[in-house]
This record gives structure tokens, C-alpha cells and sequence, in this order.
């Protein structure tokens, strides 16, 4: 394609358009214009009459999804670090996850220090059973368990759209998940604490396998793998409030309880889920390389962070699950 055109880009977004061939020779006009991440180029003569036209946004063009909500938007940012500004880095993304980590076991620790004091005198006026375990508990227990639950959904939502009080919100997320889990694994499955330190050992073998396999590029983050992401989690999401509904309508709800209350049904969706998130791990170490290779500023690191710290504890509750089941099985 003749005029040929090439396209460079700076750190402060600045497009340079470069072109020859004989056709320049004769006058003919580039009209450029950008539009996001994309540039488009329209050569007309001189009399006004189209040539040809060159567009990047073919190449550019990707799936709307790629990772989890609090990490995808950092794909669309065209924000790049000035020669004077410091650009976000691997190192500092690892601390700042590792941070958020430290924050969950944090949140842990405080219920196990609530759960010595305060709760330590509160009668057990509840008693259930969750998945072949008899839990007994106080309602101001349970209360706090409900209460750090929707703070954490908050809170994640708020992450999604308000990067710059991140620090603050999965500071937040990180602490109230560790409350949730503590409560689990000391309170739920009371007598069988090691369950919480074996999902641990297998999350940190899943998190270190797909690293492996996506610095070794055994996994690729392609157009089709974000296509079948996104159809997998459309259709957990789809199930997850299909089930909800149905639950909350009287006619379906002994269909929906029963359906729900078989053991393999259940494992196999928890599998699936221990599978997407896993697989979340790949778009979200891309999305990573994406912040680091592309020079965004270094306030971006905590966006990139929590979210990789996000898709780790989703894992950790998954597989968490996953085992409660499986011994709860065995109980019965």
C-alpha cells in the first residue's frame, strides 16, 4: 500500500507520522486523527479526493474483557511517566501486593483477638449446619461475619472505578477478607483449622504454576483465550443469578435448594470457578507487563497490585470451599 505510513509513539503520547514514495511528490495530504489508543490516516490528492486510508485500530483491537473488574481498566489508559516522572515497576507492584496480603492476615489476626474477647462471652444462640459442619455461633459473631462481607463488596466495587484511593479501599478489601476467612476457618470448620493452611499451600502452588507457565509463554493472553474468559465467567455470573432468583421465588425454590444441595453439582461449579480464577492469573500478570512495558506512571502500581492480590484471595476462598466440601463429604 502505497503511500506507506508508520507509526511511533512517545512517552507523552505524541504521534509522528512518517510517509514516502513517489505519490508524496505530488502533493498529497495525511489527515491524522486519533482516537484513543488507536490512529487513523486518511491520504486525499489535491483536489480533495480520497487515496487510501491506514488505520492501527485493526491491530489494536481487543476483547472489552480482560481480567478482573479492578484490573481491566488499566488497559485503556494512554497516561505514560514524563522523562521527569517515575514509571511503574515490577519490584514495587510485587511489595505493594504483598502489602495487601499483609493486610488479610491482619484482618485475620483481629478476629482471632475478637473471637477471645469480645465474642468470648456472647451466648452461642445459633446453630446451623453448612456443608456437613455444625456451627455454632453468637448472633453478634454472625452479625460481624455479614457486616465484613458487604464492606468488602463495597469496597471492591469502589476500587473498580476509584483508582486514586485504592491504597485506602483494598487496604479495606484485604482487611475484611481476612475477617471473613478467619471466621471460616476458626468458627465454621472449627476442629479442622488445617484445611485453611492446605488451601493456603495449594494457592501458592497455583499462583507459582501460572506464572511459570506465563513467563514461559506456554499460556498466551490472545483474542481467543479473552473470548473464552469472558465466556466462561458470563456463564458462572449467568448460573450465580439464575440460582439467586430462582431461590427467592417459592414455586422454584425446592427445585433450586435441590439442584444446589447435590454434592457433585456443587464441587463441579466450584472446580470451574477454582479454574476461571486461575486462568484470571494469566490476564492479570499481561495486564502487569502491560503497566511496566508501556511505561505507565508509577501510581498505577497499586491499581495493578490489588488486583492481582484480589484474583490470589479469590482463589484461596475458592479452594477453601472446594475443601469444606469435600471433608464435609466425608463427615457424613
Amino acid at each position: 500500500l502505497y503511500p506507506k505510513v508508520s507509526i511511533l509513539s512517545d512517552n507523552n503520547a505524541r504521534v509522528y507520522l512518517a510517509a514516502w514514495g513517489w505519490y508524496g511528490l505530488k502533493g498529497w495530504t495525511f489527515n491524522v486523527t486519533r482516537k484513543g489508543d488507536s490512529v487513523e490516516i486518511k491520504v486525499e490528492s489535491k483536489d480533495g479526493k480520497p487515496v487510501c486510508a491506514y488505520s492501527t485500530a485493526a491491530k489494536e483491537k481487543q476483547s472489552f474483557f480482560r481480567s478482573n473488574p479492578v484490573i481491566n481498566r488499566l488497559n485503556k489508559v494512554e497516561e505514560r511517566a514524563g522523562y521527569d516522572e517515575k514509571a511503574a515497576g515490577y519490584g514495587r507492584i510485587t511489595i505493594k501486593t504483598a502489602l495487601f496480603l499483609l493486610v488479610t492476615v491482619a484482618g485475620m489476626m483481629a478476629y482471632l483477638v475478637m473471637n477471645a474477647t469480645v465474642f468470648a462471652n456472647q451466648p452461642q444462640e445459633l446453630a446451623f449446619n453448612y456443608k456437613g459442619f455444625e456451627v455454632s455461633t453468637s448472633i453478634m459473631q454472625l452479625g460481624f461475619f455479614v457486616g465484613a462481607s458487604i464492606l468488602a463488596i463495597i469496597t471492591q466495587i469502589i476500587s473498580a472505578f476509584a483508582r486514586p484511593i485504592i491504597p485506602v479501599t483494598g487496604a479495606i478489601y484485604s482487611f475484611c477478607q481476612g475477617f471473613v476467612i478467619s471466621f471460616i476457618v476458626f468458627t465454621v470448620i472449627k476442629g479442622y483449622e488445617y484445611l485453611g493452611l492446605l488451601a493456603l499451600v495449594i494457592t501458592v502452588a497455583i499462583v507459582l504454576t501460572m506464572g511459570i507457565l506465563y513467563s514461559a509463554k506456554i499460556i498466551k493472553v490472545t483474542k481467543k483465550f479473552r473470548m473464552v474468559m469472558l465466556s466462561l465467567f458470563v456463564t458462572m455470573i449467568s448460573v450465580s443469578i439464575i440460582s439467586f432468583l430462582g431461590y427467592l421465588i417459592p414455586f422454584t425454590r425446592p427445585f433450586v435448594a435441590s439442584i444446589l444441595g447435590n454434592f457433585w453439582i456443587s464441587l463441579g461449579l466450584t472446580i470451574i470457578s477454582i479454574i476461571i480464577a486461575s486462568l484470571f492469573l494469566i490476564t492479570d500478570f499481561a495486564t502487569i507487563d502491560h503497566v511496566v512495558t508501556n511505561k505507565l506512571p508509577a501510581k498505577y502500581e497499586w491499581s495493578a497490585a490489588f488486583g492481582l492480590a484480589f484474583t490470589v484471595l479469590w482463589i484461596y476462598v475458592k479452594i477453601l470451599d472446594l475443601l469444606i466440601q469435600i471433608v464435609g463429604k466425608s463427615k457424613k
